[in-house]
């Protein structure tokens, strides 16, 4: 059962509150086991980032994480504060919160019975895969510097382009760890199945991360990947946003085709 808390008055931004105290115990029972089995699954996965981020911020307590509460450990290492939303908001607010050091959260968790897989990002997503990153500095200035990129390629008619950014970054990227291609997106540290196709299957493609492909090539929402791409780390894709033209990358590449993430791209 999804949580009633999500039928509140929304603010302009979008914002609700999170009435904590409302999470049912089926629903605290639902995050435990999302993050008991996925802990498990992360093992040897995720990046070493992802670990130390659940254990500074204490995710790892039972239940559906107070979000005041982890606000004030959260906002004390990187600036950053999570707040509670219905769902799935416009672009532009969410580019807008992001741009502010804000990470919208569904106010919402899965059923017991779809733990593999739901429509909407809920609780579960957006906290234990969004979060525990967001305490390391460089991760949590590329995401306010997604936000700000985000509102510019609306406003320049791009924001198909950084969407693709964002897809195979933030919610699908993959990185280099010690000689070992590790997982870092949100999209797969909150998924049991993809955690593991995306590091052990022989079928998608994985390429170093390249900015302008990146742009180029179309992605799925309703499937696995064909194709994720890897950084070298959190550093190097800061440094790369920071020096990035994209307003001149939009323009170069507004004549070339889109790429299918199944087939191998020669730069």
């Amino acid at each position: 059962m999804l949580t009633e808390t999500i039928i509140d008055t929304r603010n302009a931004d979008w914002t609700i509150p999170q009435h904590w105290e409302r999470f049912t115990p089926e629903e605290h029972r639902v995050w435990d086991v999302l993050f008991a089995r996925q802990s498990e699954a992360l093992k040897g996965r995720a990046v070493a980032d992802f670990f130390r981020g659940l254990d500074v911020l204490r995710l790892s307590r039972p239940g559906i994480p107070d979000l005041e509460e982890l606000n004030e450990r959260l906002f004390a290492r990187t600036g950053w504060t999570i707040v509670s939303v219905p769902g799935l908001v416009p672009d532009d607010v969410f580019f807008e919160h992001l741009s502010k050091r804000r990470f919208p959260a569904g106010n919402f968790i899965r059923a017991a019975d779809s733990l593999d897989y739901i429509e909407q990002p809920d609780v579960f997503h957006d906290v234990f895969g969004h979060v525990p990153l967001l305490a390391q500095p460089a991760v949590a200035d590329f995401m306010q510097a997604m936000g700000a990129e985000g509102l510019a390629a609306m406003r320049a008619g791009a924001l198909h382009r950084l969407a693709r950014l964002y897809w195979y970054s933030v919610e699908f990227g993959l990185a280099l760890e010690q000689g070992e291609t590790r997982i870092y997106g949100a999209g797969l540290l909150s998924s049991f199945g993809e955690s593991r196709f995306a590091l052990e299957s022989p079928e998608p493609r994985r390429s170093r991360f390249d900015l302008p492909q990146v742009l180029r090539t179309r992605y799925r929402s309703d499937a696995f990947q064909q194709a994720y791409f890897v950084i070298d780390s959190f550093d190097a894709l800061l440094r790369l946003l920071n020096d990035a033209d994209l307003a001149a990358l939009y323009e170069e590449l507004a004549e070339a085709g889109d790429l299918d993430p199944g087939v191998e791209y020669l730069p």
